[in-house]
């Protein structure tokens, strides 16, 4: 996995949640939170895995909604900050936070009901021994994200300490097939990339994703979109 010794420092951890969804970003993570929301409901009850669950956003999110669910992460550090939030929303009992392999999944075949992985394939060496990972634990759903290979995230993905694996959507269904899976719905979004909104004060950020859900409605703004989310049964 790319700068894996990066993401598991304490430093990084203790900064991820500030540094990506204070500012603009928080409409970055309610956009994410709301594709997972959709995309696994009915939750209540449901066992799910996430794998590169990081600080736990979407592991307690998930968890205050009735599933019971397993976080799964290569950083002790970021999972430290995930059992702060679990605890803090009283939802500890619900979670169990796992350091772990995705390439090797400590779980038997058909585990969980729901297997999903959020900003983890573009860090993925091997995405193909990945997802047919994912399936082989799940017994009836994955859900990912990619970002995409024609997005503005071209110009500066080199930048990004971890870097970036980019995506075409041909390659993506050619992965989901290989892995044994079948593609139900796939939607595309942020013509303007992440790092942008990141850089600017919430207040403005809300003005600037009115233009870029425009664009984005349009055929034109699909093909350009920064981020994919694919949903896929087994």
């Amino acid at each position: 996995m790319k700068g894996e010794e990066w993401y598991q420092t304490d430093e990084v951890a203790q900064e991820y949640d500030a540094k990506r969804f204070s500012r603009g970003g928080r409409l970055i993570d309610r956009r994410e939170k709301r594709a997972v929301l959709e995309a696994l409901n009915p939750i209540e009850d449901r066992t799910v895995l996430e794998i590169a669950c990081g600080t736990g956003r979407f592991t307690v999110m998930l968890a205050e909604r009735g599933a019971d669910i397993v976080g799964l992460d290569i950083s002790s550090a970021m999972m430290s900050q995930g059992r702060e939030k679990a605890r803090a929303a009283g939802v500890a009992d619900r979670i169990e936070f796992l350091r772990g392999d995705a390439a090797r999944l400590p779980f038997p075949d058909d585990h969980f009901d729901t297997v999903f992985a959020m900003r983890f394939f573009h860090l993925a060496d091997t995405p193909a021994k990945f997802l047919a990972e994912m399936c082989r634990v799940s017994k009836e759903q994955v859900f990912f994200d990619t970002f995409n290979d024609r997005s503005t995230r071209v110009l500066y993905n080199w930048l990004l300490p971890m870097g970036s694996r980019l995506y075409g959507r041909e390659e993506v269904e050619r992965l989901i097939e290989g892995a044994g899976l079948r593609l139900v719905d796939a939607s595309h979004d942020f013509v303007l990339p992440y790092g942008f909104y990141r850089k600017i004060p919430n207040r403005l950020a809300g003005a600037f994703r009115s233009v870029d859900t425009g664009i984005g409605d349009t055929s034109l703004g699909t093909r350009l979109a920064s981020v994919s989310y694919w949903n896929a049964h087994v």
